[in-house]
């Protein structure tokens, strides 16, 4: 049976959100009123629901929430956001179960999947930090202070000539005769977080160290004629300072080796970070193969990057905001304003995050 009281909220936060795009053509204004749409359709007692794959909630969707509702000075919903967070997914070394399926108990005994993902450590504390800036609350910063220090003792890898985060504890490690190699995730390198993160480490080197080692990764994951990085990739990191090399990276026997759904947020949070911008040299040499991707009419979503069969479909509206945004904030065109796709039904929970954090991004670095 359908939930009326959600039907009703939802349709009420609804034509809030679009009385408030009437109202004003501010861009803070607009994500706040983008922020009302996206609550009502994917926010319900704090918990980030992800319509797209059976309901489920995921670590990394709690963490785009509360990015989300403190960018919006929601305080209340970030509030509920977080208390849903600790209270079911947080595991006892503070690091969160990274996915949550609805059941009759609705509480932690509904994680389906007790290993975490490294991206949602990092948007959580992240938010946490945010939040403290935001309205100075100090729980929040000794809660971001705790997650950070669980991260890198549990998820940080150091060699010879790297520090990488691995996607979560359990599973990407794999022991052979030419020693040990991982598979990681590169779009789980959030970089404007590493950077902010390293702030309230005790061990900041180390967030320094993953920030540069995520760069140089990245500057040689340019595969096949595309340029462009894939969802995963293997690496197996050099254990001696010959050429200070950092290691070889290949697609061998790796999750997915598109560029696709996960790759799509690389570009984005390399643009989101200033001090990427910085290097002029750098951001064109990373950023232009995402140009010439996406200048393809239509632009297909994915692309795998070993037979270079491309999808069928093209790219949804989250990523095309991503486009927008990674333009907006490294392209050389001018922009007069940006015509971002409107969050509503048609839209499900990735795209719609997608769209938000995009236009995050660009409010973070106005001028």
């Amino acid at each position: 049976m359908v939930n009326m009281h959600r039907v009703i909220k939802v349709a009420l936060l609804l034509g809030i959100a679009f009385w408030v795009v009437s109202c004003s053509t501010k861009d803070n204004s607009e994500f706040t009123s983008q922020y009302i749409a996206y609550k009502a359709l994917f926010i319900d007692d704090g918990r980030v629901i992800d319509t797209g794959n059976d309901n489920v909630s995921h670590s990394e969707g709690q963490g785009y929430g509360m990015l989300f509702a403190a960018a919006a000075d929601d305080k209340d919903t970030f509030d509920a956001l977080w208390h849903w967070t600790k209270r079911t997914l947080m595991r006892d070394d503070g690091l969160f179960s990274w996915r949550y399926r609805p059941c009759a108990d609705n509480s932690s005994s509904c994680i389906d999947d007790p290993n975490n993902a490294s991206d949602g450590e990092l948007l959580i504390a992240w938010a946490l930090l945010r939040a403290n800036k935001k309205w100075g609350t100090g729980a929040y910063l000794e809660d971001a202070r705790n997650i950070v220090s669980a991260v890198e003792q549990k998820l940080l890898v150091t060699n010879k000539n790297s520090v990488v985060l691995l996607p979560g504890e359990y599973g990407f490690l794999e022991e052979h005769s030419g020693g040990n190699s991982v598979q990681l995730n590169l779009s789980y390198w959030v970089f404007p977080a590493i950077t902010d993160l390293a702030s309230i480490s005790t061990t900041p080197s180390l967030w320094e160290q993953l920030y540069q080692s995520g760069i140089t990764l990245l500057s040689r994951m340019q595969f096949s004629s595309y340029q462009l990085p894939s969802d995963w990739v293997r690496f197996t990191p050099n254990t001696t300072d010959e050429d200070n090399k950092i290691g070889t990276l290949s697609l061998d026997n790796v999750i997915s080796p598109e560029f696709g759904f996960n790759a799509i947020r690389i570009p984005l949070q390399l643009a989101w970070s200033p001090r990427f911008r910085d290097d002029a040299i750098l951001t064109e040499k990373l950023i232009a193969p995402y140009f010439a991707w996406w200048a393809m009419t239509p632009t297909p979503a994915t692309v795998n990057l070993l037979s270079e069969e491309t999808a069928e479909y093209e790219m949804s509206k989250g990523m095309q905001s991503v486009k927008l945004a990674v333009n907006s904030l490294v392209g050389t065109e001018e922009q007069h304003g940006i015509n971002w796709p409107t969050i509503n039904r048609n839209m499900d929970y990735y795209s719609a995050s997608l769209t938000l954090l995009s236009m995050l991004a660009v409010l973070d670095n106005a001028s």
